[in-house]
């Protein structure tokens, strides 16, 4: 039986990728029911797999929707049609990015970088921004598996240097820059959701965030100089002696500019082929990245030479990596369905009275002061950075705020930074506790809580500004 579960799922997530780039550009209305059915699918065997306390939040979504769609107006089998077919561009995209993973796994190309910019990070204070930047661009190529890589990467390195003090340097810059990298790196699903929905300038909302996250690493490194006079220690003299230890085994510079030139052109190509391609033909961003990540991807193995290792690649993602990836696509598929049905109910518009109400009684404050908190709400109670942008950006798509759609992403995102920073709950910071063995208490809201408050105030300030200047 559970061979049977494990097969129909892959399956049923097979058939719903497929479905969905096939119907985006032929769109038959027999295969758009097969689509809502493999989502459907997607759901029963996840549920039969997983126990009901490991299967808990995209059951509560998904029931909490069916019966918002049983008292909306509307026939409620129409409801469950269009609600699996709610997020299928941002579940197509999240099935197909893990791919870019596949690439760096390849060769060592984080070591060459470090070998490359030893020179520029032979400080506490030079090597933390270096963690905080770099982190940000592979995050960009792994999501949050950027923080497990990267600690152990870091580890490797300070492998002789022990305690609180270190793991606070190394948490607090792989946490932050994770975190930051929610705001500008246009492979983060929850970002490209919150453009893409919001119908946001890509360039704008990337610029604007990229800008916001090189405040946010210069803050952290701040941060970073008092925790270590706090802490009373010389992490210099240390850093100094491991990056050398490290560096005798990299003596050949050839090898390492090649690396280096080949992971800066993997990038620019990945990066510079997603903005040419919107920009030149307009194409829904959801389809643009998971067809360009397949192309290069293919690219990248044909040109080693290694199609092996890519059959290889996707044989494995197949058989496990994809059935690993059937709890987050569930609690898509769920919240797809809890938010078709609030928007055929009145639930925009007395969210927008609430605002109004709220704003008559304060009227020094206006929405986007408060947004970032329901997005911090909606992380302390276990939603992670996607599932709560699918949720706050699906219902603001349905209103009419009178703001430019790139401060919405702007405030949106910036929430989402502070929920990976401080909640206890969500993925990135449960990630982080299990590589160093700190309690997820004292990674997130001990070692960040100050750090979120000041990174808020930046973030508002420069909203604020750009409303009374819009």
């Amino acid at each position: 039986m559970k061979r049977f579960i494990n097969w129909g799922l892959k399956l049923s997530i097979t058939f719903y990728a497929l479905l969905h780039f096939f119907t985006y550009f032929y769109e038959v209305e027999f295969l758009l029911y097969l689509l809502s059915a493999s989502g459907l699918l997607t759901i029963l065997f996840t549920g039969m797999m997983l126990t009901v306390k490991q299967f808990k939040l995209p059951l509560f979504l998904f029931l909490v929707g069916v019966t918002v769609l049983i008292f909306s107006e509307g026939s409620f089998i129409d409801g469950l049609y269009n609600g699996f077919l709610q997020m299928r561009g941002i579940i197509g995209l999240l099935i197909i990015v893990p791919m870019i993973g596949w690439v760096l796994r390849e060769e060592p190309y984080i070591e060459e970088v470090l070998a490359f910019a030893h020179k520029g990070i032979d400080s506490s204070r030079k090597f933390y921004f270096g963690i905080v930047s770099f982190t940000q661009v592979i995050s960009y190529f792994l999501l949050f598996g950027s923080i497990p890589m990267m600690y152990q990467f870091i580890t490797t390195i300070l492998k002789n240097q022990r305690g609180e003090a270190w793991e606070n340097f190394k948490g607090t810059a792989l946490l932050r820059a994770f975190a930051l990298s929610t705001m500008w790196v246009i492979s983060i699903p929850s970002f490209i959701f919150a453009v893409e929905t919001m119908q946001a300038s890509l360039w704008i909302s990337v610029l604007q965030g990229l800008g916001i996250a090189i405040l946010g690493s210069i803050v952290a490194v701040i941060f970073s100089y008092f925790q270590e006079k706090r802490y009373g220690i010389n992490l210099t003299a240390a850093l100094k002696t491991e990056i050398d230890t490290v560096l005798r085994s990299y003596s050949n510079k050839e090898e390492i500019k090649k690396k280096v030139i080949e992971f800066v052109l993997l990038f620019v190509t990945l990066f510079g082929t997603i903005f040419l391609l919107h920009a030149t033909f307009s194409v829904n961003l959801m389809l643009t990245i998971p067809i360009v990540v397949v192309i290069w991807t293919c690219v990248y193995y044909f040109v080693k030479k290694r199609m092996k290792n890519l059959v290889r690649e996707t044989r494995r993602y197949y058989e496990s990596g994809m059935v690993r990836q059937s709890y987050q696509l569930c609690i898509l598929l769920s919240a797809g369905v809890l938010i078709y049905g609030l928007n055929q109910t009145g639930f925009g518009v007395a969210v927008i009275a609430g605002i109004q109400y709220i704003q008559e009684i304060l009227p020094f404050l206006n929405f986007l002061y408060l947004l970032p908190f329901i997005v911090i709400f909606l992380g302390f109670i276990g939603l992670g950075p996607l599932t709560v942008m699918v949720l706050v950006a699906g219902l603001l798509e349905s209103i009419s705020l009178p703001y430019p759609p790139e401060l919405i992403v702007l405030t949106i995102t910036s929430g989402s930074v502070i929920s990976i920073l401080l909640s206890p709950l969500i993925m990135p910071v449960i990630v982080l506790s299990a590589s160093n063995g700190l309690s997820l208490f004292k990674n997130g809201i001990q070692f960040n809580l100050k750090y979120a408050v000041v990174f808020y105030i930046i973030v508002q300030v420069y909203v604020q500004i750009m409303i009374r200047v819009w």
